[in-house]
């Protein structure tokens, strides 16, 4: 069993973490709010920063918000990178050997042999470009690098049915994927580094036209005066049938919106998406138009709530409800 690292422990975080736990791990935990207290009563380990769980774990896990904050995380005061090198500099003292190869912090020689040598595995959704100049940055520390990023929101992360996908060496992708598998289901070697943040974009965006898709279709039927709960079972049979519309179509239904994978961060990655199409001199016309949905709901106070909250949007525009149906 390894010494594993998990940094970040929010609805998505918090979920994976434990299921490392289950599968007889050692956790070493931080959190900006701390470590919760259902992980530690499960044997996980507090940390008070980043570059302690650097220290104390071969694989290190982080599960953040955005760039920054994996940035901040892993190169920051009191960062991963700071707990790499000093792994490095004790493994010299130690052992002093020749024939051995690593970096330190700010490029001294830490000579940490090729069996030492630590991974960190950035399963946050990021900047693809952003990504490989991390994983560049890390792996002059004598460290691996893979980004795994998922999709599969927090009922995924609680069954461990998660998509992940994977940006990595083929050599580091067979020594995570053990690890992987105990929080995903289907999981997918994309290439080198920043792979699988190029594939989560594209994830991105379809899951975000079709939650749009899907709220435009059961407020259409729910204003025409059909019961929209019939109309999902009967579309679920047929070929629009989706996740997304199992899962979110049914949130829609009910006007419940606890998150799953919150408005704001789908806006985030859809920023992602739109900011590289521009440098890569192509239009995504309707990823635009969605991206424009999000800021509504977030200038209307729903940045924090499910994605799947798009729809009252749609619900503001058409002054309707979708669980309110017109009279037939």
């Amino acid at each position: 069993m390894a010494n594993i690292g998990f940094i970040g422990l929010g609805i998505m975080g918090k979920p994976m973490a434990a299921r490392l736990i289950k599968g007889g791990h050692t956790l070493y935990l931080h959190s900006r709010r701390g470590a919760p207290e259902e992980l530690l009563s499960q044997g996980g380990r507090a940390c008070s920063s980043p570059t302690e769980v650097a220290e104390n774990a071969d694989i290190i896990v982080t599960m953040l918000p955005n760039t920054k904050d994996v940035e901040q995380v892993l190169f920051g005061e009191n960062g991963v990178a700071t707990g790499i090198a000093a792994r490095g500099i004790a493994a010299r003292a130690a052992k002093g050997a020749a024939g051995e190869v690593g970096l330190g912090l700010n490029g001294a020689d830490a000579r940490i042999s090729q069996g030492e040598r630590k991974v960190v595995i950035d399963m946050s959704s990021i900047s693809p470009l952003e990504t490989r100049v991390f994983a560049e940055r890390i792996e002059k520390l004598g460290c691996d690098y893979a980004d795994a990023p998922v999709s599969g929101g927090d009922i995924g992360a609680k069954n461990g049915t998660l998509t992940i996908m994977v940006g990595a060496s083929e050599g580091v992708f067979t020594r995570v994927l053990p690890v992987l598998q105990l929080m995903g289901q289907t999981i997918t070697r994309i290439g080198n580094a920043g792979a699988g943040q190029i594939c989560k974009i594209a994830n991105q965006i379809i899951v975000a036209l079709t939650i749009e898709a899907v709220g435009e279709g059961l407020l259409f039927a729910s204003k025409a005066g059909a019961d929209p709960v019939k109309v999902r079972e009967a579309l679920l049979g047929g070929f629009a049938a989706s996740r997304v519309l199992e899962v979110h179509g049914a949130r829609m239904i009910r006007n419940a919106f606890e998150p799953g994978f919150r408005v704001e961060l789908h806006q985030k990655d859809l920023d992602l998406a739109l900011s590289n199409a521009r440098t890569m001199g192509i239009s995504l016309p309707n990823t635009a138009a969605v991206q424009e949905m999000f800021n509504a709901c977030i200038a209307h106070g729903g940045a924090k709530l499910d994605s799947s909250a798009v729809v009252k949007v749609l619900e503001k525009l058409a002054n309707h409800e979708i669980g309110r149906q017109e009279p037939s």
